[in-house]
């Protein structure tokens, strides 16, 4: 069983008097991500490629970390996995790169339920390439998407389907097992945003068969820095938009310019920090895992696994008592039995109240919760609540309490009376 008051220790932030609920747009770090981008910093920083001790340190702490990233998401090798500013960008940057392989009247699928930066950018190069946008709708009821859709969509001319792994705006966990498989179907590429996903289950993209995944290290307790992985021989044939010099084989084509080396050994400490996890309190479900991982694959997944297990408890608890504010009222899975098929993103609206009257009025009780939209433009468009401000939106994580859940409760419970 996780203990939180061991996790706590890791995460000096928390010492402060804020309550973290707003994980969803970005998590506190843990002190294994500071002291690696301390020593980084200290010790080995250099540019890419030099024949001097600083640079050759440098390089040798990217490459773990690369390979510490291609075992969170069991990747088949290192090199399948490119860092970057963030999953925007790399998006962005990699969308250009598969434009080049579309034909006009070509079809690229998207959901109603995405991150905007698992949209636009497809979009953007239906336009360029003059190919049709095929959009997949989800049900307003418990904002789950509409899988009856998705296979109607997609068709011999779909060659991509882009779509989250779960909700940022309001949980929903997409079968995205399921979509992949539809999308190979007709020889389509899938495209998963785990940006969301990634801080509370184990991913494994070999056996999801997706062929590409984007995540971002500063939602799973890292730094400031963009993860994609993508199938190799893919990443080998697509072109790459890149300065001449860069180099011709991935991870090097896709990334471009000087990155961010000391966050990436941020991330190696975060990654580290996540199988102290699955060490310190995973044990229980070596069973689970073994056989399939091994080494730090194996702690790293079962890490993750034990912060899914308490996360389902602490999230119960939360709905409990979101679900007894008069006025309230919560959008996306609220079935205690369902529990399973969200992560712990809740977002609600308040009668009389708007969002930001209640961040604001929270905030001055040094409770952090965000409103708005999240830049998940089409699900609060599709819910009409864009031109009302939104949503308001707590997002828990492992090292949330459930005394917290309970100050915010009660703080809402306050403000209906006002």
């Amino acid at each position: 069983m996780l203990n939180t008051d061991a996790i706590r220790a890791h995460f000096p932030a928390l010492a402060s008097e804020g309550i973290f609920f707003d994980n969803p747009a970005g998590t506190q770090v843990a002190q294994e991500t500071v002291q690696r981008m301390q020593h980084y910093l200290l010790n080995t920083n250099a540019n890419h490629g030099g024949a001097f001790s600083t640079s050759r340190g440098s390089d040798a702490i990217v490459n773990e970390a690369r390979q510490a990233v291609a075992d969170f998401l069991n990747a088949a090798r290192p090199e399948e996995i490119i860092f970057g500013q963030n999953m925007t960008s790399l998006t962005l940057h990699i969308s250009r790169s598969l434009a080049l392989t579309l034909q006009p009247g070509d079809e690229l699928i998207v959901t109603r339920l995405d991150h905007d930066a698992n949209i636009a950018p497809w979009l953007l190069i239906a336009q360029d390439r003059g190919c049709q946008i095929r959009w997949v709708d989800f049900r307003p009821e418990d904002c789950t998407l509409n899988m009856e859709e998705m296979e109607q969509q997609i068709t011999s001319r779909t060659k991509i389907v882009a779509v989250g792994y779960a909700s940022n705006a309001v949980g929903t966990i997409n079968d995205v097992q399921r979509i992949v498989q539809l999308a190979h179907s007709v020889g389509a590429l899938c495209y998963i945003d785990a940006v969301q996903h990634a801080p509370h289950e184990p991913i494994d993209v070999q056996a999801l068969d997706c062929d590409f995944l984007a995540c971002s290290a500063y939602k799973f307790f890292g730094p400031h820095t963009g993860i994609l992985y993508g199938k190799y021989d893919l990443l080998d044939r697509l072109t790459a938009y890149k300065v001449r010099p860069a180099g011709k084989l991935p991870p090097d084509k896709f990334e471009t310019g000087t990155q961010s080396f000391e966050s990436i050994a941020g991330v190696l400490g975060t990654l580290e920090y996540l199988a102290w996890v699955g060490t310190a309190f995973g044990s229980e479900l070596t069973e689970q895992y073994q056989g399939r991982y091994s080494e730090r694959r194996l702690t790293l997944k079962q890490g993750m696994g034990i912060i899914k297990a308490y996360e389902l408890g602490i999230s119960k608890a939360l709905v409990a008592g979101l679900s007894s504010v008069q006025g309230l009222h919560i959008y996306g899975i609220t079935d205690m039995r369902r529990m399973d098929q969200r992560d712990p993103t809740f977002s609600f609206t308040l009668q009389s109240w708007s969002p930001r009257a209640v961040a604001d009025a929270l905030a001055r009780e040094n409770i952090y919760v965000w409103n708005g939209n999240f830049y998940a433009l089409a699900v609060t468009e599709r819910l009409g609540l864009e031109e009302h401000g939104g949503l308001i939106r707590v997002g828990l994580t492992h090292y949330n309490t459930y005394a917290e859940t309970q100050r915010l409760v009660n703080a809402l419970q306050r403000l209906v009376k006002e």
